[in-house]
């Protein structure tokens, strides 16, 4: 006898338990994506295997999750709720496996790194591939972080070490930091841009005539913030450091750029320096991490952040050789 769609689908792991791990990530995922095949395709599943699973959750709990009236599915307040909790549910359920984890054998499963997006990436390279020779039970897991995303990457847990912080920002809390230097962002135009032909030192009144290409803060708690922008002046944002600097080669847009992104495209001619009045922007940036530092891993790239050397090359665009 022929199966039904559902019974022939992939069982859900815990779909007779009311509500699971696995659920609640079906659930993230749907509301993620606005779709229940989308999320079949994240989650490895078939889409009757999701949609069997939903239903019968939103059976058990008498409850409307997905308002599915829509081209998206989109979450109803129940919905919103169980989600929310969910997430947090889940992030404690993860926090405890690492703890466990850790005790058991001194390395964390996952090292999560946020990386300010005014640094470069080529020396942490270098100490990726030094770590997988002596720490390769432990997951590395980067992201790239903007303005006040930083910090918002330590205080909401989604970091476990931040590289480059802005230091006039950091938040109260349990963090230990060291300085990691001091980085020069300078204003800059493709010199085919009709700023390059201005004398310096520019005014605001020249500078705000022209969009201004930025990159957007990638804070998801802490209040976002902009830096350098003038009230009127159009822009453009754009979601990394390299698309930004890419557009302004272009000649989209002028702004700042850190100098040890745009030395390079200085020295090559693709970007030209210009004074504002103003001056330079100069950050003092520092790495951090949640105090006291426990999980081997972290101990290891704590260690190795130590090198003056290192930081001198995420932060000088000449260092000593």
């Amino acid at each position: 006898m022929p199966s039904s769609p559902a019974s022939s689908a992939a069982p859900v792991p815990g779909a007779d338990a009311l509500i699971t791990p696995d659920l609640l990530l079906l659930v993230d995922a749907i509301a993620r994506h606005g779709s229940f095949a989308k999320a079949a395709r994240e989650m490895g599943k078939v889409p009757s295997a999701v949609t069997y699973a939903i239903r019968g959750l939103e059976d058990k709990l008498d409850v409307l999750l997905f308002d599915r009236g829509g081209h998206r599915a989109v979450l109803t307040p129940a919905g919103q709720a169980l989600l929310a909790d969910g997430r947090l549910l889940l992030q404690s359920m993860e926090d405890l496996t690492r703890r466990v984890r850790r005790i058991a054998t001194g390395w964390e499963p996952e090292l999560r790194i946020a990386v300010s997006g005014v640094l470069p990436w080529p020396p942490l390279y270098d100490l990726i591939e030094d770590f997988q020779h002596v720490g390769g039970a432990t997951k590395l897991r980067f992201s790239s972080e903007v303005l006040s995303g930083t910090w918002d990457a330590m205080t909401s847990g989604r970091a476990d070490l931040l590289i480059g912080g802005d230091a006039a920002f950091a938040p109260p809390g349990r963090f230990a930091s060291r300085p990691l230097g001091e980085v020069t962002l300078v204003f800059c135009v493709a010199p085919h841009h009709p700023l390059a032909k201005v004398e310096d030192p520019l005014a605001p009144s020249d500078i705000g005539a022209h969009c201004a290409v930025v990159v957007a803060d990638t804070s998801r708690a802490l209040p976002p913030l902009t830096r350098n922008l003038l009230d009127m002046q159009q822009r453009v944002v754009m979601p990394t450091m390299q698309a930004k600097i890419d557009a302004q080669v272009r000649g989209v847009g002028c702004g700042y750029i850190p100098r040890v992104l745009a030395q390079p495209y200085l020295d090559q001619g693709l970007l030209m320096e210009k004074a504002t009045r103003d001056g330079q922007m100069r950050e003092q940036l520092v790495y951090a991490w949640r105090a006291p530092a426990q999980g081997e891993a972290l101990k290891w790239w704590l260690k190795k952040l130590d090198s003056a050397r290192l930081r001198a090359s995420l932060t000088d665009p000449t260092p000593a050789g």
